[in-house]
């Protein structure tokens, strides 16, 4: 779908989400505002669990969940595939670097992690070195900084 329609229900379901949630933000190719947008990806904090489950249900009519998890939730909202992802404030900036993408951004990454004897946790837990120490991820500027990589803004990211 093209980048507008994608912004028009992205927009749709985290005005609908918001009040039961700390944090919510769109990511994917959305956020690195690519001309077409294959699915619709959103980070979330939850603050209000049960309305917010119950938002999705409705927003969701009728409740086809393709992928139901604790940590995402996959469903279509007005033709389009919706993927919710739930952070935690400890998550949130590592879990929407990845979910950001892009796939070859995420893979250069990790690659530069691995080289240098790191990890960067895709579940959004952040960057560990060789000890299993966590040293970044409370910013995507920590993860590129920590990683010695200029920052990339979403758009970017390609």
């Amino acid at each position: 779908m093209e980048l507008e329609v994608a912004q028009k229900i992205a927009t749709e379901v985290i005005k609908r989400l918001s009040p039961y949630c700390q944090k919510i933000e769109v990511a994917g190719s959305i956020r690195r505002r690519k001309a077409i947008v294959h699915d619709i990806d959103i980070v979330l904090i939850p603050s209000d669990a049960w309305n917010l489950e119950s938002e999705v249900l409705a927003l969701a009519r009728p409740f086809k969940p393709k992928l139901s998890g604790e940590k995402l939730k996959r469903f279509d909202c007005n033709n389009a595939q919706v993927d919710l992802y739930y952070a935690s404030p400890e998550t949130w900036s590592t879990l929407l670097l990845i979910r950001t993408g892009s796939k070859e951004n995420n893979i250069r990454l990790c690659s530069r992690a691995k080289e240098l004897g790191w990890h960067l946790a895709a579940s959004g837990d952040g960057l560990f070195n060789e000890k299993g120490d966590r040293i970044a991820g409370d910013s995507e500027l920590s993860i590129y900084n920590a990683l010695g990589l200029p920052f990339q803004r979403a758009e970017e990211r390609r």
